[in-house]
């Protein structure tokens, strides 16, 4: 059954509920979020890919971390998931490479559970590290929160002792000197930021930072306050250790 309908003058043809204009011009736009997923495993990708585009996401498919750097160059992509060990550039290379012009969220994935290599995964700016085996649902869930973060921040710009935070461009600057910062250095920044001169324990930036799924060792929090501090240069005296307790965010001037 078809309908006709008038659109600013223009007929279009309605049919089972798709809208198709003539001239060229879209009536509804898909505006959910782009993932990239890159797997050596055929198996591993479709098992992924069913679960995020049961949850209605658009997915971009790499079987080597050639084909990754490729998509990502062609396509907007919203968030990355990369196995380690893949052919062609495995996924530390690929997550060093995006690193060098976007902060999108990375999630790794791999089948080695050893604390180095998540540890090294953060140094390099991955935001999650997931170990093989692990449960699809897990995974969306911990994308959703990575996108939610980025897509639903409305807290307001931040300027404290010389150093400025653009929330919604998700930038630094520590006295007109841009920081390049991983999106999870930047999101633990904000959070201390946001709750200055309130003593924070570990597993608190954990829950709030990592989210209440991440099941890491608190040693991650310890790790990402040192390379926050070191970016931070001088202002990274700003976040204080309190000994036995965590860290605190304070500024004075």
């Amino acid at each position: 059954m078809s309908l006709i309908v008038s659109v600013r003058g223009k007929s279009i043809i309605v049919e089972e509920l798709l809208i198709t204009i003539s001239f060229g011009e879209d009536v509804f736009m898909d505006t959910k979020e782009n993932i990239l997923i890159a797997d050596d495993e055929p198996r591993m990708i479709k098992l992924v890919s069913d679960f995020l585009k049961k949850d209605g996401y658009n997915v971009f498919v790499a079987e080597n971390g050639r084909q990754a750097l490729d998509i990502f160059a062609d396509q907007h992509i919203d968030l990355v998931i990369l196995d380690v060990m893949m052919p062609e550039y495995d996924g530390w290379a690929v997550c060093r490479e995006i690193r060098k012009t976007s902060h999108v969220p990375i999630i790794m994935l791999t089948a080695r559970s050893e604390e180095s290599d998540e540890l090294f995964g953060f140094e390099l700016g991955a935001d999650e590290y997931i170990t093989k085996p692990f449960s699809p649902k897990i995974l969306v869930a911990r994308a959703q929160a990575l996108l939610r973060r980025v897509t639903e921040r409305k807290d307001p710009n931040i300027t404290l002792g010389g150093l400025e935070i653009d929330v919604n461009g998700r930038s630094v600057t520590v006295d007109g000197v841009s920081l390049d910062l991983s999106m999870k250095e930047f999101e633990l920044l904000l959070y201390m930021v946001n709750n200055k001169g309130t003593a924070l324990n570990r597993d608190r930036i954990l829950d709030a930072v990592w989210d209440y799924n991440y099941f890491g060792d608190a040693r991650t929090v310890d790790t990402h306050i040192k390379k926050l501090r070191h970016k931070l240069g001088d202002k990274g005296s700003f976040i204080k250790t309190i000994r036995g307790l965590g860290y605190k965010f304070e500024v004075k001037l």
